[in-house]
């Protein structure tokens, strides 16, 4: 299903033992346009730091509930790599929160999650040896972010970026919308 990504922002994570908190913002890359981490504001818990929740962990959006499902525990998030999310994420951060939950990495194959086209959780699906076949520099940039961004055209400006259309199932940002009242 398509959904704007400002529509989530609030939304409640609903962890495998509990609520975690809420959807903040998002991370994606520039080259596949894709979300790698959904942003979780952990206020109440976790003393309200920000942590990083890889799409192979999230299995679902309901919207008549505004909550997104996390396949993950607590326990997992709590003991899972910090990250500074005022900071650009490092490729050590990722190898580290990776490696921490077992996720391949997306960067190491010709598609838009590595080895293959759409996101797999299947565990033995992943193949560890696609890691080495085409390996590209990633940069992450957040929803909250670029949106202000102003947009180009051959002549001219159109406009700036409002929001982002997500597909919760590929996490891949679909489209733009863009706003247009100036021009």
């Amino acid at each position: 299903m398509l959904i704007k990504a400002n529509a989530l922002k609030g939304y409640s994570l609903k962890s495998l033992d509990g609520d975690i908190g809420s959807a903040s913002e998002f991370f994606f890359d520039d080259r596949y346009w894709a979300v790698r981490y959904l942003v979780a504001n952990t206020a109440g818990w976790l003393s309200g730091s920000k942590v990083l929740i890889s799409p192979y962990s999230l299995n679902g959006v309901n919207n008549s509930e505004e909550q997104v499902s996390v396949q993950l525990t607590k326990k997992q998030i709590e003991d899972s790599p910090s990250i500074n999310t005022d900071e650009p994420v490092s490729h050590q951060f990722e190898g580290a929160y990776n490696g921490y939950y077992g996720y391949p990495d997306y960067w190491g194959g010709p598609f838009m999650w590595g080895a293959y086209p759409y996101i797999v959780r299947d565990r033995a699906k992943w193949d560890s040896s696609a890691s080495e076949v085409m390996k590209w520099d990633r940069h992450l940039r957040s929803t909250h972010e670029v949106t202000g961004y102003h947009l180009l055209a051959l002549d001219g400006e159109i406009g700036h970026v409002d929001d982002f259309i997500i597909d919760d199932e590929t996490w891949a940002i679909r489209y733009l919308v863009v706003a247009t009242k100036n021009w």
